[in-house]
């Protein structure tokens, strides 16, 4: 797995939302961060619990300049019933052929109860207002996800 790096150029991709509508990279305003997500499936525990934690902390990442975008494999009608039942504030883009999991480098061989299979790793990647990555997440709980990216966000602004 080669994931980008801080300093990377972000590839471009577009992809449908929750909604059905093709979104990209671009689509977020000019002086805006990006804060791109992959998660492995939607509603699912540990992924209920990361984007419920980032729609609760929307107000701070908004202040922050920051726009959210979590992206996984699931069906864009899988995204909106996901979107819907809990209310999320934020897109969620739909990857089914893995193809821009592969090009940030977050799709591979996954370990869970003796099996080996390929999925998408939650890792997270904060791009800059230029299109570059400025940080990657990779070291955090789902339940914490949202606290790591603000401490960041705030040392910045230090």
């Amino acid at each position: 797995m080669n994931t980008l790096k801080a300093g990377d150029s972000v590839p471009e991709f577009v992809l449908l939302d929750q909604n059905g509508l093709k979104t990209s990279l671009a689509d977020i305003p000019t002086g805006k961060r990006a804060l791109i997500y992959f998660y492995p499936k939607a509603m699912t525990p540990g992924c209920t619990v990361q984007a419920c934690c980032l729609r609760d902390n929307m107000a701070k990442l908004a202040a922050a300049n920051v726009e959210v975008m979590g992206i996984s494999t699931d069906k864009p009608e899988k995204l909106l019933r996901f979107f819907e039942k809990e209310l999320l504030n934020f897109t969620l883009l739909s990857d089914e052929t893995h193809e821009v999991a592969e090009k940030f480098g977050v799709w591979g061989e996954k370990f869970f109860m003796g099996k080996t299979y390929e999925g998408i790793h939650r890792i997270s990647f904060l791009i800059d207002e230029a299109g570059k990555v400025e940080k990657v997440f990779d070291d955090f709980k789902t339940s914490n996800h949202h606290d790591i990216v603000l401490d960041y966000l705030q040392q910045k602004e230090k």
